[in-house]
């Protein structure tokens, strides 16, 4: 298998992941929320705060998935870099607040790592690509 294949696997793979985990926030918060990893959760009107995490992961999806729809593999490898900020992020977020250690770890920080590499992986795969220069066109005689 060529490595522009595992890379499309590994970020069609990471897409669905985070836009299946965003619907999760949006539909059902407070079910899905205690998997996130911090020890306690808002009551009430909290779950509003709860939706905007599902928010936020349908987006970075959807960008994602345009850029590996549309065949901008360079973009996509440098927005699964930056995205992965947002995992490592979560993984801060949940160590900061005595939340689950292996959650942050396991989930969040395995997650923003295995983005990295992916983003990494598509940046090698392109950078060919990118470093060659433009040969002009032929000139008539």
């Amino acid at each position: 298998m060529s490595l522009k294949k595992i890379n499309t696997v590994l970020a069609a793979a990471f897409i669905l992941f985070i836009l299946w985990f965003g619907t999760e926030y949006i539909l059902s918060p407070e079910a899905t929320a205690p998997g996130y990893g911090l020890p306690s959760w808002p009551s009430g009107d909290g779950d509003g705060f709860l939706i905007i995490k599902g928010i936020r992961d349908v987006v970075m999806a959807l960008v994602l998935g345009i850029l590996l729809v549309t065949g901008h593999r360079r973009a996509l490898g440098w927005a699964l870099l930056v995205e992965a900020l947002a995992a490592y992020g979560d993984m801060t977020n949940v160590l900061a607040h005595h939340g689950s250690v292996a959650t942050a770890l396991g989930v969040h920080c395995l997650t923003a790592t295995l983005m990295v590499v992916n983003g990494l992986l598509i940046m090698r795969e392109t950078r060919n690509v990118a470093a060659a220069p433009e040969t002009p066109a032929p000139q008539p005689a």
